[in-house]
């Protein structure tokens, strides 16, 4: 779901799906729940606004949206049955203007920007995604210093996305400096029903040097520092979260006369886990291991057996803030 730029349909990276794809290996076995969205609220409220901020209006985001973004209920509601739902409306109650003219559609873009982000952990969400030519939902992340240095600098990690003349295939992509827009590091899965037809969890599993994308607990794609081509890899910093429900654009393309409207994003959870363990005397650590400490990521530079008097900020040669 990238911010400038037409964007294509992204290149393909890894097979998809893979033949007989087995379960990640790369779950760390301590993690911690960080931040989560149960979307528990009472029926016709709005999202949560110490979790989630909105993205507002339409320019097009970068690759010639035809979405009009609001915050209004009619766009983003809790449904009182532990979900919230996303909905894109075929109208234009407000009467906006688009950068093609008067807007045809309303829909919601949800942002923790402001409110969370995180280094590193396992970033999931368990949804039932919308269909129709057109219709094109996502789960991503920026990187939290987008408004300093910009996309593609910030860097970008597509968590999911669909594109409503794909039914059943969801891609996970990551795009940064150099690889962005229709060259960003793409993969994809298909699943053996359209995804809209059932819920499915979609989750990445983030660390240093790698970047792991799942469908329902299935590893169908990787990347690494390797697969950027030489270009600067941009995943060593807090990414803060990203949900919308967009229509249009280069790469789904325009809704047709068989798109049918309303369609609906209906989320039932959204979790996020921290796998670096705190920093504690007496844990044997391994070069390149992320900690945490006084709520700060440190990579470990050797292998050490932690002492008291050796955290992270005072430690000089065995630990490097990240």
């Amino acid at each position: 779901m990238s911010d400038a730029g037409a964007v294509p349909e992204p290149v393909v990276t890894s097979a998809a799906p893979p033949p007989a794809p087995s379960p990640s290996a790369t779950r760390p076995a301590e993690r911690t729940l960080t931040w989560s969205d149960e979307f528990n609220a009472a029926a016709g409220t709005g999202p949560d606004r110490a979790r989630w901020n909105f993205d507002t209006g339409s320019h097009g985001w970068g690759n010639r949206q035809l979405e009009y973004y609001t915050t209004s209920t009619r766009n983003a509601v809790h449904d009182g049955a532990g979900h919230l739902v996303i909905t894109a409306r075929e109208e234009n109650p407000g009467g906006a203007w688009c950068p093609y003219g008067y807007c045809r559609y309303t829909s919601a873009r949800l942002v923790t920007n402001g409110t969370f982000a995180q280094l590193y952990g396992r970033f999931e969400a368990r949804m039932r995604l919308p269909y129709g030519q057109g219709v094109w939902p996502a789960f991503w992340m920026l990187g939290d210093d987008f408004d300093e240095v910009g996309w593609p600098a910030s860097g970008e990690i597509d968590v999911m996305e669909n594109v409503g003349k794909e039914p059943n295939t969801v891609y996970g992509t990551v795009h940064g400096p150099g690889y962005s827009a229709a060259d960003g590091v793409a993969g994809s899965a298909k699943a053996a029903a359209p995804l809209s037809k059932d819920f499915h969890t979609y989750a990445v599993e983030w660390s240093p040097g790698l970047i792991v994308f799942l469908l329902d607990g299935v590893e169908y794609h990787r990347v690494t520092p390797a697969d950027v081509g030489g270009d600067r890899w941009v995943f060593d910093k807090p990414y803060h979260l990203l949900l919308n429900l967009a229509i249009g654009g280069a790469w789904p393309g325009a809704p047709n006369a068989s798109t049918v409207f309303p369609q609906t994003l209906t989320v039932d959870w959204i979790r996020v886990w921290a796998y670096e363990p705190a920093w504690a005397a007496g844990r044997a650590l391994q070069a390149g291991q992320v900690v945490t400490y006084d709520g700060a990521h440190y990579r470990v530079l050797r292998a050490h057996t932690a002492l008291a008097g050796w955290e992270p900020p005072a430690a000089t040669g065995l630990f490097a803030r990240v």
